[in-house]
This record gives C-alpha cells, sequence and structure tokens, in this order.
C-alpha cells in the first residue's frame, strides 16, 4: 500500500474511532505530541490538549454527533477530506445554550502526517453555518 493511501487509512480510522465511536482517548495513538491544529490564519493553533478539549467541547454540544466522509483525497504526507456533520444542539456551544435543534453542516479539513502521527491540521467546520442554524445573529456590514 502506498504511503498516501496508508495516511488515508489512517484519517478515516481516526474519523472512525474519534467521532463515531466517541473514542476521545484515543486522539493519543493519532497525534502527535507537537500536533497543531490551525483553526484560524490569526489565532495560536491548537497543541494535543487543546484539540483533545475541543473534541470533548463538540461531544458535549452535539453528543449525538455523525460525520459523513463525503470526499477523501491523499497526497504524499498530506490527506484532505469533505464531510458533512449532523447533530442536535443538546449542550452550550460558543455560549448558545442548548436549543434543541438539529443541524446539517460541511467540513474542509486537511491534516499532515508524520511517522504515523496527525501534525498539522487545518479546517473544520463552516462554523458560520452552524451558529446561524443555532439561531445566532449577525449584523450585516
Amino acid at each position: 500500500m502506498s504511503t498516501a493511501n496508508a495516511n488515508k487509512e489512517m484519517v478515516l480510522r481516526y474519523l472512525d474511532e474519534v467521532w463515531q465511536k466517541k473514542n476521545i482517548e484515543s486522539v493519543d495513538i493519532y497525534l502527535a505530541s507537537n500536533y497543531k491544529r490551525y483553526l484560524s490564519p490569526i489565532s495560536e493553533p491548537l497543541t494535543l490538549e487543546g484539540q483533545r478539549q475541543r473534541l470533548i467541547g463538540f461531544r458535549t454540544a452535539f453528543p449525538d454527533i455523525q460525520l459523513t466522509v463525503e470526499d477523501i483525497f491523499a497526497n504524499g504526507d498530506r490527506v484532505a477530506f469533505r464531510s458533512t456533520m449532523r447533530a442536535t444542539h443538546h449542550g452550550v456551544f460558543q455560549g448558545i445554550q442548548p436549543t434543541g435543534k438539529s443541524l446539517t453542516v460541511s467540513l474542509l479539513d486537511v491534516i499532515r502526517i508524520e511517522h504515523g502521527k496527525f501534525v498539522e491540521h487545518w479546517g473544520g467546520p463552516d462554523l458560520f453555518d452552524l451558529l446561524k442554524q443555532l439561531g445566532a445573529t449577525f449584523s450585516t456590514m
């Protein structure tokens, strides 16, 4: 199996283990100790522990999260995937009290793998759309 295909399979295992099976502890299997999660070009990247807390926060706010991988591509040490998250808002998220609303949100992610571990990760859910579905309002310019 090529490195690209092995990396793609590893990302699929991670998504299944952490998101579908809700096994947050398994992040240590997949994420390197020097892992960096880039959520924004202007904010500090999350560390391994920061990512773990982020996952716990999503699980608390949306305990029934299900991800469907729509597309996945691998080239060398990078894997890109497009997925759809479906969930119900049962806990506080970004200061928004539980609404009970169901939501469907797109995600785009790119992961760089080195020595069998995720070392860099970019992207994630469309937070603007997610917050809009929860009823957040935004002023227009």
